[in-house]
């Protein structure tokens, strides 16, 4: 579903992404992990074409992408949940969600998705007509993913969800990513908190100052002496 090519990333003289390459199926769930400062959201922001790469190719379902702009890509079917949630502050949770469904005019099918969302996040529905800025950082996050649900993706990125998340809301998220996961939804994950990353990946791929530096299965780098020592606090 997505193929990554040797992808360069600079900001200014800072090279960013050192030509990395990867690849998504269909269905699969792919995390890619690593230290703060690793470039791992300069991926995602790659494949959402919110930066220019310097080098490479990006190809989604065959089509070369890397050019297009983010709308394009969003029309193709590529979603994203940014790291911070990025609600939109003074909106309602319902206004907020309906700003995911923005390319879809059916009305009938636009509600089909508000209801999978809220089935998805009851307490969404509970808090359908709050302001956003108003809600928890779990709940923020909830109605990030539930809005990048209502385009009805075929791929959702998705930032560091974990972060600045209290650990009830940590696990509930995980959760929710599991049972995307087995209704076939395909993922790539960009996440500081490897043990979790890794538990309900396919494939993962670790990255390091820029580079892909290892990629396995998600259990074969769970147990990696390497993987195990930087980024899971074992030995």
């Amino acid at each position: 579903m997505l193929e990554v090519r040797g992808i360069e990333v600079s900001y200014g003289e800072f090279l960013a992404l050192k030509g990395v390459s990867f690849t998504v199926k269909e269905g699969e769930l792919v995390t890619i992990i690593g230290a703060n400062g690793a470039g791992k959201s300069t991926i995602l922001r790659a494949v959402m074409g919110l930066v220019k790469c310097r080098k490479g190719e990006i190809l989604f379902q065959g089509e070369e992408i890397t050019e297009s702009p983010p709308h394009h890509r969003a029309r193709l079917g590529v979603s994203m949940v940014p790291e911070g949630r990025k609600s939109f502050p003074d909106l309602t949770v319902m206004e907020n969600l309906l700003m995911g469904a923005y390319l879809e005019k059916n009305r009938r099918e636009v509600q089909s998705r508000m209801e999978e969302a809220f089935d998805l996040f009851p307490v969404l529905k509970e808090r359908q007509n709050q302001v956003s800025k108003t809600l928890s950082g779990g709940e923020q996050q909830m109605l990030a993913i539930g809005r990048a649900l209502m385009s009805r993706p075929r791929l959702i990125l998705m930032d560091e969800i974990s972060l600045g998340l209290m650990p009830i809301y940590v696990e509930e998220t995980f959760k929710v990513i599991k049972n995307l996961h087995r209704q076939g939804v395909t993922i790539l994950l960009v996440e500081q908190n490897a043990r979790k990353a890794l538990s309900v990946a396919d494939r993962g791929y670790v990255l390091e100052t820029g580079e892909v530096v290892l990629s396995d299965s998600s259990e074969i780098l769970a147990h990696n002496p390497q993987v195990k020592k930087a980024y899971l606090g074992g030995t």
